[in-house]
């Protein structure tokens, strides 16, 4: 039998990078028997020699290039094409070869140039890599987004942004091709004006304002989401460098993998599980979750500080995302890339067999990803068809994850969360930005697992910063202020529903209205009416628990990244744990309480901002079916009508007063109900109905609605409000009569428990 070459093995291994077992190795090149000694010499051999590194009982390659990486410009070779040199390859092989592969608006590239750049794994002869240039290392040209206009010189921009008040002018070689009246991004050229109209060049041609593709940068800019870095923040975010293993804890032999969205571009947490091996916790599990160590690079006071402190938040639209840090921080040196060394803190948590914390021990690490996967791939591998991928993965690692989270479940329905059932919308759109289609998430397994895990990692921080008296900043949830809890009473009393009244309100009592509900007709309504009982959630240096979670020491960990409320949490436990000068610094305390109030108004605005985007696009996905037939159910009452919840879409439409009929329609706040002043016809949230899409404007993303039938009946018709004859209007007035009397026993009761 003769072995293959060292060179074969390792071109096996390039080629297979999920199949590197010595088993998998000697099964491709038919290996039997006493020669498996000699495969495990070259093995070995290749391993002492750089080429290979050992991680368990596979074989890889020792680094990879992260996603986003920073590489320097070469000279174009004789047929012009551009090559790049990786500025962070860290191996002892072959440096990978990178071609740089442009797009039409990108700016012109020249020898010695240093750009960041999106990068993506090719096997091709003469490469390995293809980068997507994200922008020149030390450039940050200012951008507006605004309305074109032709001119004999090239054409004017008029910004949408509210408070610019100057037009940029744009030369006719730096026109792209946009046309009168479009939409385009376009970037400031030379240096600023003091004088005269600042000079652009386009970069992006957005088209129609209302279309699809131009509706999230609108809400963007309506909301005065900040979209540009300042120089300085840039500066310092591309002088960074990766941390190494001085001051950390060597977490690189612990298989912690990432699980995210099949689309995300940065992973900032990633975790492992493994049966406890202490004999005094029998069926209990470790639990190691470890999260981007953000604070490393952006310290108080800093440029970066000030900014990510601005923004709040990362902000997520169908399209884009606008985040709280720079490409080269969230996309790179703070994103647990598969295969690359990562700076992390990380929490080492101990649970029993019922999902119970024993104990948790946190660490400042230097950890390894040896996967990213996402959550599809992974819980198709636990309903049995695992990709070649995951194979390696199961037995070690993907299903210790499974039987730790089994047992968190355990602790999770003893301590009863809120638990809604709202499927969450998902528009998928096409290379051009319009949308392909809408439907509404799977929640798989793979999702509750991290949640749970990051939910036991965030009340391991909090428990931790409270026992060792360390300023931080909680999330709050209270409970549901008394006249809403009263209103989503009366709401299940009219679906036949009972919520306990005359004692301390916990999620258990709301989880069995919701129980109750589940199946029937009114399951939707129910959970829509609970949801609008409770309280917003928000930042607080004050402990007010977590009514939502049923958890009564709450801060978010887990995602640094996107939160600024996670940074100061981070900053706190290298200040307890004395890990460093980078923790919370005396004006980090001193500003705890404006902080909260400002990154909780941040959150709102992006909430407000994603919800108006969504619903330009569902706008503009309806509006080639204007004239069409809906089903949906009534999800509103005001006193301009009816708001309804489109079935096929989950898109929220307005049936106006004027298209409910001829009559007039008496609004009652205290019941959420409009009532027909001539038939008596009761209009109520949770009411099935059919409509007829009337309008739909993406540019607003206003939906209005017709309506047809409602609980399977066409409306009865009025007669105009032009008055009554004998007995008109009778059953009218003893509805009205009866709601008022029932708002005036809500009125009593509420003096009387002081609500």
């Amino acid at each position: 039998m003769t072995l293959p070459s060292k060179s074969q093995i390792l071109d096996w291994i390039a080629a297979n990078p999920t199949l590197t077992a010595k088993r998998d190795i000697a099964k491709a090149f038919g290996i039997k028997g006493a020669a498996r000694i000699d495969l495990k010499r070259l093995l070995k051999e290749l391993e002492d020699e750089g080429h290979l590194e050992k991680r368990k009982k596979t074989y890889r390659d020792p680094d990879r290039l992260p996603p986003v990486s920073v590489l320097q410009v070469e000279a174009p070779n004789p047929d012009g094409d551009l090559f790049a040199r990786p500025l962070e390859w860290h191996g002892e092989g072959i440096e990978p070869i990178v071609l740089v592969v442009p797009r039409a608006t990108d700016p012109a590239l020249g020898e010695g140039d240093r750009i960041l750049a999106r990068l993506q794994l090719v096997q091709e002869a003469d490469h390995n890599y293809e980068a997507r240039l994200i922008r020149r290392i030390g450039t940050n040209p200012h951008k507006i987004l605004g309305i074109f206009s032709k001119r004999a010189e090239g054409g004017r921009i008029k910004p949408v942004d509210k408070g610019a008040d100057k037009e940029w002018q744009v030369a006719a070689g730096d026109v792209n091709g946009a046309r009168e009246g479009e939409l385009v991004e376009a970037e400031l050229v030379g240096p600023k004006a003091r004088m005269g109209l600042p000079r652009a060049r386009i970069t992006d041609r957005l088209g129609d304002p209302s279309a699809p593709k131009a509706v999230s940068l609108i809400a963007i800019h309506q909301h005065g989401i900040p979209d540009d870095f300042p120089d300085k923040v840039i500066a310092e975010a591309d002088a960074m460098k990766p941390a190494g293993l001085a001051g950390r804890e060597d977490l690189r032999d612990l298989p912690l993998i990432t699980i995210d969205p099949s689309d995300a571009r940065d992973h900032d947490d990633a975790c492992f599980a493994e049966p406890d091996d202490d004999p005094k916790n029998e069926s209990g599990h470790i639990i190691w979750v470890a999260i981007a160590d953000v604070a490393h690079y952006v310290t108080p006071g800093s440029a970066l500080d000030r900014e990510a402190r601005k923004r709040g938040n990362s902000s997520y639209f169908p399209d884009r995302v606008v985040p709280m840090l720079p490409d080269r921080l969230s996309g790179d040196l703070c994103s647990l890339h598969e295969g690359v060394p990562r700076a992390c803190i990380a929490v080492r948590m101990q649970i029993n067999a019922h999902g119970e914390m024993l104990s948790h021990r946190f660490v400042r690490g230097l950890m390894r990803s040896p996967a990213s996967l996402n959550y599809q791939e992974v819980q198709e591998a636990m309903d049995g068809a695992p990709s070649d991928r995951l194979a390696p993965l199961m037995e070690d690692v993907i299903r210790p994850l499974y039987a730790a989270y089994g047992a968190l479940v355990k602790a999770r329905n003893a301590r009863q969360p809120l638990d809604l059932d709202l499927p969450e919308r998902r528009i998928e759109l096409t290379e051009e930005g319009k949308v392909k289609s809408v439907n509404f998430k799977d929640r798989l397994d793979a999702h509750r697992l991290i949640e749970e895990f990051m939910i036991l990692a965030n009340v391991a921080a909090a428990e931790t910063l409270i026992a060792r008296r360390t300023p931080l900043l909680f999330r709050v949830h209270e409970e549901p202020p008394p006249d809403k809890l009263e209103s989503l009473r009366d709401t299940a009393e009219a679906a036949g529903l009972t919520l306990a009244k005359g004692q301390v309100l916990k999620t258990q009592h709301l989880n069995k209205l919701l129980h109750d509900a589940a199946g029937t007709d009114e399951a939707e309504l129910i959970n829509l009416a609970t949801l609008r009982s409770m309280t917003q959630a928000y930042y607080s240096p004050k402990n007010f628990s977590h009514f939502g979670l049923a958890l009564k020491n709450y801060a978010h960990f887990t995602s640094p990244i996107r939160r600024y409320s996670d940074l100061i949490v981070h900053r706190g436990l290298i200040s307890a744990h004395g890990w460093g000068d980078d923790g919370l610094s005396p004006e980090d305390i001193d500003k705890l309480e404006p902080t909260a109030a400002h990154i909780s108004d941040t959150e709102r605005r992006s909430m407000i901002a994603e919800r108006d985007t969504t619903d330009r696009y569902l706008a503009a996905f309806l509006s080639e079916r204007v004239g069409s037939d809906f089903t949906g159910r009534i999800s509103g009452i005001a006193r301009f009508g009816a708001f309804v919840k489109l079935d096929e879409t989950g898109a929220d439409g307005l049936i106006p007063m004027r298209s409910l009929g001829s009559e007039y329609f008496h609004f009652d706040r205290d019941t959420a109900s409009l009532r027909g002043a001539d038939t008596g016809l009761t209009i109520t949230i949770g009411q099935r109905v059919t409509v007829r899409l009337a309008e739909a404007a993406p540019v607003t993303g206003g939906i209005a609605l017709e309506l047809l039938e409602i609980d399977g009946e066409k409306p009865p018709r009025g007669n105009g409000g032009r008055g009554r004859g004998k007995g008109a209007g009778g059953p009218a007035r003893r509805k009205l009569a009866r709601a008022k009397k029932k708002a005036a026993k809500v009125s009593r009761k509420r003096r009387q428990t002081g609500g």
